[in-house]
């Protein structure tokens, strides 16, 4: 009765051991995927704040400009 329950504990240890995880090459497959994703996380980031600071500048040249009509405006009279 040993040999039996022997026989089943190592079949059930191989049988558990050729399910094993992800190969090596899905493994690499996976980590290169998460890599480009957060590549485009990070671009896109970096593209939106470009944006806001693109917005920003505009804003003060506007202002600026407005300002120097005001001034130009007062001189005249």
């Amino acid at each position: 009765m040993k040999k039996v329950f022997a026989i089943f504990a190592i079949a059930g240890l191989i049988a558990t051991a050729s399910c094993g995880g992800k190969s090596t090459e899905e493994q690499a497959a996976a980590d290169s995927i998460a890599a480009a994703a957060k590549a485009d996380s990070i671009a896109a980031v970096e593209a939106a704040a470009a944006a806001a600071a693109q917005a920003t500048a505009d804003s003060a040249a506007a202002a600026q400009a407005a300002a120097d009509s005001v001034a130009a405006a007062s001189a005249k009279k």
